[in-house]
C-alpha cells in the first residue's frame, strides 16, 4: 500500500537550489516508509517531517527583512525610521 503523503516529498521537478533543500527530507521520508510500521505515529513523523521541509524550502526563498516603514513627521517630509 503506498503511503499517500509520500507524493509532497518530490523533489526531481524543483530547480536545482530547491533539490538541495527538498532532497534530505524526501530521502528521510522514503527512509521512514521502508522502514517503519504505517501507524499514527508514522503519519505524524511524515507530517511534521513534511512541514519541516516547507519551512526550509521557503526560508530559501523568503525576501530579506522589509525595510522599516516610512513615518511622516510633524513637518510632513517622509522619512525612513531609522530603528532607534
Amino acid at each position: 500500500m503506498n503511503e499517500h503523503i509520500i507524493q509532497f516529498f518530490a523533489f526531481a521537478h524543483l530547480p536545482p537550489h530547491l533539490q538541495e533543500v527538498s532532497r534530505p527530507f524526501g530521502e528521510l521520508a522514503q527512509k521512514i516508509v521502508d522502514t517503519l510500521p504505517r501507524n499514527p505515529e508514522r503519519t505524524v513523523a511524515l507530517r511534521k517531517l513534511l512541514e519541516a521541509k516547507d519551512a526550509a524550502v521557503r526560508a530559501l526563498l523568503a525576501k530579506e527583512d522589509r525595510p522599516p516603514p516610512t513615518s511622516i513627521p510633524s513637518d510632513g517630509v517622509p522619512r525612513r525610521d531609522s530603528g532607534r
